[in-house]
């Protein structure tokens, strides 16, 4: 008796899901839940090597790490409230208004998001010290500073998040409210508000997130005067060596990351259903009165708080003695501080270019293994690899730099450990671009070219890639620049004589003297310009807004 026609394809059909999805998952559980399960165990063993986890509670409780706890929590809560305020306005401008150059505006949003946060830290420097053009303000080195910056950075999330909900959402009901007699405010605040808190409520979780565990940021503009839990894991490893207070303090870290995300996997599914809209929504175009000064409003946030800060970083780094020069852009072909910035260039390119390829690889393998898998290990397998976009990058590369000596070949003194380092960091966000993609393909061109006599290697070939190809693009573009400008994980574990450019920038920008400074801010700036025309390519190829990263 012959075998039914397409058994063999309904069996391969059911285990090729689990067969792509092992890799990326295994390759998560060697390079980031080994190294996080080792700081953890670090922690709980005492100098001995007895395993006593009560005495890490003696570790925390003291005032020290009381007040790293609450200045952590305090700047995170005050950065998150500053770039809700800000976001929202621009959020409603994305979703809401028909503007001329829509796209540009996208650009100048995001570009603050995949920055380097080594220049964030630098630009804000720039713009605030003394001498400088917001040097009145008496904010530098105060903890302003970092809110501020912390809220450029994190902007993008909010006006993405909630901008991508809003521009999905059904107009209608807000329609309905304001022919009942409701004026506007009213309107927004009893119809349109409610629908939009879970959105809210996510983008203030991952944001409040990234503020906690910002290392970039706190270690430009804070120094030593301002440490939070990230900060200080770094000091407590590079420049105390206690290893065992460092792990301690990254155990207290996961504690506080893993809060934060199931309160945003809660804002997320709370969000699911309430944000549906018909095919095609209305979009508002400016009005006159109340709308256009608002629009006005969202922007001058665009221009003042986006735009400003970069420039400025710009334009400092053309001033020289009073003059403009571009002594700070010759300066990268000459040695300083021991490196060439143009070889820590050339670090940079071919470390992001590794990783972006390592990141699409797993990134596509896990998709694809999500898109097409079923049942309860679908969702496990998706929040165990979505993990590396959450916990700490400083926490990434503590716990790699003390567990990859155990492997042949001791992975430590390669630069391909840094690569590594990033593609895990890159891979969430590869996967979180193309998922969308692939699970809006309609299931009846897959069927028909099987019916076709197609096998399901072909199938995918044919009919999924040239659906995704945009998305693929996008997805490349995204890995490569979060590994570009990747600072955390990468100042543990690159050598010293083969630093990448943030990593450069971090070093220079703490030493004294003229040129260092100036070398400084000419990498800053060629960091920024790689990134904002990166990320213009990305929205110029995306096939659709999905709304978050």
């Amino acid at each position: 008796m012959s075998r039914p026609a397409g058994s063999g394809g309904a069996r391969w059909r059911v285990s090729w899901p689990l067969v792509l999805g092992a890799v990326p998952v295994g390759f998560t559980a060697v390079f980031f839940a080994w190294p996080v399960v080792a700081i953890v165990h670090r922690g709980l063993v005492d100098d001995a090597g007895r395993f006593d986890p009560a005495a890490i509670l003696g570790l925390w409780w003291t005032p020290e790490v009381g007040r790293l706890v609450a200045f952590t929590l305090g700047q995170a809560a005050a950065s998150t409230a500053l770039t809700l305020a800000l976001g929202l306005p621009v959020a409603w401008l994305l979703a809401r208004v028909r503007l001329p150059g829509k796209m540009l505006v996208r650009v100048v949003v995001t570009v603050p998001f995949v920055l380097p946060t080594v220049v964030v830290g630098v630009a804000f420097r720039m713009l605030l010290g003394e001498g400088h053009l917001l040097g009145w303000t008496g904010l530098d080195g105060t903890v302003w500073a970092i809110i501020l910056a912390h809220a450029f950075f994190n902007i993008a999330i909010v006006a993405r998040t909630v901008g991508g909900v809003w521009a999905r959402m059904d107009p209608r009901p807000e329609q309905a409210a304001r022919a009942l007699g409701a004026g506007p405010v009213r309107a927004f605040a009893t119809v349109t508000a409610p629908r939009l808190l879970p959105a809210v409520a996510s983008a203030s979780a991952v944001v409040f997130l990234f503020c906690a565990t910002s290392f970039g940021v706190v270690l430009v503009l804070g120094g030593t005067r301002f440490r939070t839990l990230e900060t200080e894991i770094y000091l407590q490893t590079v420049q105390v060596f206690d290893l065992r207070m460092a792990a301690a303090l990254s155990i207290l870290q996961l504690l506080a990351v893993t809060a934060a995300l199931a309160v945003a996997a809660l804002a997320r599914r709370g969000a699911r259903g309430t944000t549906s809209a018909p095919a095609a929504s209305p979009v508002a175009r400016p009005a006159r009165g109340l709308r256009r000064l608002a629009a006005a409003a969202a922007l001058a946030i665009v221009l003042v708080v986006l735009v400003i800060p970069p420039a400025s970083l710009v334009v400092r780094s053309l001033r020289v003695d009073g003059g403009w020069s571009l002594h700070a852009y010759r300066i990268l072909g000459t040695e300083v501080a021991g490196i060439r910035p143009l070889d820590a260039v050339a670090t940079s390119l071919r470390t992001a270019f590794d990783a972006a390829l390592l990141a699409l690889a797993l990134g596509l393998l896990a998709a694809v293994a999500l898109n097409r898998g079923r049942g309860r290990g679908k969702e496990l397998a998706d929040g165990f690899m979505m993990l590396p976009l959450g916990v700490s990058a400083v926490t990434v590369g503590f716990g790699l730099l003390i567990t990859m000596g155990a492997l042949p070949g001791d992975l430590r003194r390669s630069q391909l450990l840094v690569a590594i380092a990033q593609a895990m960091i890159a891979m969430p966000l590869v996967v979180r671009t193309l998922l969308p993609a692939m699970q809006g393909i309609d299931d009846r061109l897959r069927h028909a070219a099987g019916v076709l006599g197609a096998a399901p290697p072909r199938v995918w070939w044919s009919v999924d890639l040239p659906l995704v190809a945009r998305s693929l693009a996008a997805a490349v573009g995204f890995a490569f620049v979060v590994a570009l400008g990747e600072f955390g994980a990468t100042s543990f574990l690159a050598r010293a004589d083969q630093p990448t450019l943030p990593v450069l920038i971090g070093k220079l920008i703490s030493r004294p003297g003229a040129d260092n400074l100036a070398a400084a801010l000419a990498s800053s700036v060629l960091l920024a310009v790689v990134t904002g025309v990166i990320v213009a390519v990305i929205e110029a190829v995306r096939v659709a807004d999905v709304g978050e990263f």
